[in-house]
């Protein structure tokens, strides 16, 4: 997997190493822990609830947005200076229409059109207002994507104590026959630590960690359309360097 994030995957073993392991020394059975119909109530009622308060779209995305958490989109502040440098020194040669040479290249659809405009001689403040507009609506697109993981941190837990409530059902239908109390016993105190677990350790942390990667593009591009707007107005390319610099922490 390309970029992968390690501190992600370390976290979810160490998270859940700690919790096993927890058990280990209290002296109780990791086989107790895993509980199938607990898992199902959990897991089915969260995306189940998930889903109902989303339209198809956004789940969807938000379900693909959840690679980010181990394989990141790039963020390198410094390249993308370094760019805009090269296209500030083109530009100062050539004209801005030397740009055009540049746009092919671009896989991106957002640089590739600031990069259009730019060439085509797009006013800088009419150029900040359509990308600012584009950054604004991918911000919110993304953002709303990645609270279904939230939502689910919000859901799982209440899920949980339904699954232990069902289970305490379970088991004062079979008062009578000590050899089935064990089962639903097991089910209501494990689908509570599911909900809880799942929310605190899973759905919480991604949410969390797509909202910072969700930001970090964000600047990436806001440093862009300032990049592009010192260009339409023939800064110097140092004196735009200096600019973008402040957008690396």
């Amino acid at each position: 997997m390309q970029n992968l994030d390690k501190i992600s995957v370390i976290g979810i073993v160490v998270a859940i190493g700690a919790i096993l392991g927890g058990q280990a020394l209290e002296g109780g059975h990791i086989a107790s822990l895993l509980q199938l119909t607990a898992f199902l109530i959990v897991l089915g009622g969260t995306v189940g609830a998930v889903m109902l308060q989303s339209s198809p779209r956004v789940f969807m995305e938000g379900v693909r947005l959840g690679r980010w958490v181990f394989s990141p989109p790039d963020y390198d502040p410094r390249k993308l200076i370094k760019t805009v440098i090269e296209w500030s020194q083109a530009s100062r040669k050539g004209g801005l229409l030397a740009l055009e040479a540049y746009i092919g290249s671009q896989k991106d659809p957002f640089i590739r059109k600031a990069l259009q405009m730019l060439v085509d001689g797009a006013e800088p403040e009419a150029l900040r207002h359509a990308m600012e507009l584009d950054v604004s609506t991918y911000e919110e697109h993304m953002r709303r994507s990645a609270k279904i993981w939230e939502a689910a941190g919000g859901y799982a837990p209440t899920v949980g104590i339904l699954g232990a409530v069902m289970g305490l059902i379970h088991v004062m239908e079979n008062l009578s026959d000590p050899g089935k109390l064990g089962s639903g016993i097991a089910v209501a105190f494990v689908a509570t630590i599911y909900g809880v677990g799942s929310a605190n350790l899973l759905f919480l942390p991604i949410a969390n960690k797509l909202k910072t990667h969700i930001e970090n593009q964000v600047a990436l591009k806001e440093m862009l359309i300032d990049g592009l707007i010192a260009i339409a107005n023939g800064e110097n390319p140092r004196l735009i360097e200096t600019k973008l610099i402040g957008y690396v922490g």
